[in-house]
């Protein structure tokens, strides 16, 4: 119960993701000189039931427990299969099937990582992120093939926690954001030693006396460990949609602003959807399809919808970048403020980075907004906030913010 994020997503990650953090601070920071760093010993294995412990009480907290207090909600444990557009099978788990009848139907299944066919690949004990988040020590060698969110995320984590790590990417760093935004992360993890790949693909993949071979473009690697982290695929193969007419994509059930699916009576949200792969997306699409199945015109409106990337610096965005934007036919305006400019990063000692703003060039209306920065996600929600109300680049720097915040 609880889905992705509270079991095997944000939660975990970002646990693990801030003991990382706090780990390279110890062993180097800015104020090094008058502070002295000191690596400290990390015992994966306490950080791990720290973690475990969290998700428990999250997901008790915020599911279990309120299934708990609605003893109307019946839960059935198992794997459905509809029949047609209002009755469907289970398999219970516990054995044996159950019918369930319904006049409206939601679906909510989420997804699981992406595998992709790389040859021997299916042989091996790699990790996804799932299980990469599971495990209680850290490989001294780690390859992570994948060069998006997760990868990147997860690569940095183990990095600062003692690993070394190679990213191989197919292309870029963060291939789907503005050039400059991979760069960046790029030139991070080279700080930090993290080796980087690029235009580099597996071909191969063995594992032989506790070691992972990879055969790339680039030659051949070893590791004690190896991360896919390439997407996610859709939970919707085994549910018969196609008999009823749901229309998907790659699996991906096809939804429009109100969470309707193409056969009416059944709506959907989250990450089995078309709909981006966040959970607050998840959330809001779950929050407002209920309203609809009973009666409500809820609609979910994702044109200023933020996105962030827990690497260190952080990457923020929202909106059109400028090549998004001279795609769909706007004359923009850009401008790009590096860090070194920004008096917050300035006194953290932290200047990697930078913040790029695309507007309309006539009205100077806000379009986008890509950071690069140390706490860019503290930022982006501003940034939002204007492209919601439509608000131009000098109405924005008309108002008032708070000396020294980002």
């Amino acid at each position: 119960i609880g889905g992705t994020c509270v079991n095997t997503g944000c939660v975990p990650s970002k646990i693990m993701i801030r003991a990382a953090h706090i780990a390279h601070l110890r062993t180097e920071s800015p104020f090094d000189a008058g502070l002295s760093a000191q690596a400290p010993v990390v015992d994966r294995a306490k950080l791990l039931e720290q973690q475990q412990r969290r998700v428990e009480e999250l997901r008790d907290a915020k599911y279990e427990g309120i299934l708990r207090d609605h003893p109307a909600i019946t839960v059935l444990h198992g794997e459905a299969r509809f029949i047609d557009a209002h009755s469907l099978m289970v398999k219970l788990n516990e054995g044996g099937e159950q019918v369930v009848h319904f006049d409206r139907a939601f679906i909510g299944t989420g997804a699981r990582p992406a595998v992709p066919p790389i040859p021997g690949l299916a042989d091996t004990p790699y990790l996804t992120s799932t299980s990469a988040l599971a495990l209680d020590t850290l490989p001294e060698r780690l390859i992570v093939i994948g060069a998006s969110v997760v990868a990147l995320e997860l690569a940095q984590a183990f990095a600062r926690l003692g690993s070394r790590v190679t990213v191989l990417a197919r292309s870029r760093l963060l291939s789907q954001e503005d050039p400059a935004v991979g760069d960046a992360v790029e030139a991070a993890f080279r700080r930090e030693g993290i080796e980087v790949l690029k235009q580099t693909q597996a071909s191969r993949v063995d594992y032989t006396d506790n070691e992972f071979i990879v055969d790339t473009n680039a030659g051949t690697l070893r590791a004690d460990q190896l991360l896919v982290a390439t997407g996610r695929t859709p939970n919707t193969e085994a549910l018969n949609l196609a008999s009823l007419g749901v229309e998907t994509a790659h699996g991906a059930i096809l939804v429009d602003e109100h969470l309707h699916t193409t056969v009416p009576g059944l709506y959907a949200a989250g990450d089995c959807t078309d709909q981006p792969e966040f959970v607050y997306v998840a959330a809001a699409g779950g929050s407002r399809a209920a309203v609809n199945m009973t009666g409500g015109e809820a609609t979910l409106d994702l044109s200023a919808m933020p996105a962030v990337i827990f690497t260190d610096p952080q990457v923020a965005t929202v909106g059109l970048t400028e090549a998004e934007a001279i795609e769909q036919g706007f004359s923009v305006d850009t401008r790009e403020l590096d860090l070194e400019n920004v008096p917050r990063a300035l006194v953290n000692f932290d200047t990697g980075g930078f913040i790029k703003l695309v507007a309309e060039r006539d009205s100077g209306r806000l379009l986008g907004v890509q950071a690069v920065a140390g706490e860019a996600g503290e930022l982006i929600q501003t940034a939002v906030m204007a492209l919601r109300a439509r608000m131009a680049v000098h109405d924005i720097a008309n108002e008032l913010f708070p000396y020294l915040r980002w």
